[in-house]
Formats: structure tokens, sequence, C-alpha cells
């Protein structure tokens, strides 16, 4: 789902015209790359494929 079809529930309006400040961070939010991943989100994503890739070699 794309932030231009949010609804804040903070302000009632769409998350993508950023009229509060929860729209706007949200919206920077969503626009990082991958989501907003945090670094430990991405470690266990990591340790998960590199598992799978292991499985398969063999």
């Amino acid at each position: 789902m794309t932030y231009d079809r949010l609804v804040c529930a903070n302000c009632a309006a769409p998350v993508s015209e950023g009229r509060c400040p929860t729209c706007r961070a949200n919206r920077e939010r969503m626009q990082q790359p991958f989501g907003g991943l945090t670094p430990g989100a991405l470690l266990v994503l990591l340790v998960v494929l590199a598992t799978a890739a292991a499985l398969l070699v063999r």
C-alpha cells in the first residue's frame, strides 16, 4: 500500500497531503528505502536469506 491512499487518524486527511506533524512524519518514514526497516530487522532478514541459500546449496 502506498501512503497516497492512507488517511491519518490524527487529522482525518490524506497522509500524502501532510497536514499535521503525524502525517508528515509517516510520509517521510514511508519514503525511506525498505519502508523504514530497522537495522535489526535488516540483519534478521539477511541471516534468514543466508540460511535459506545455504540449505539450497546442499
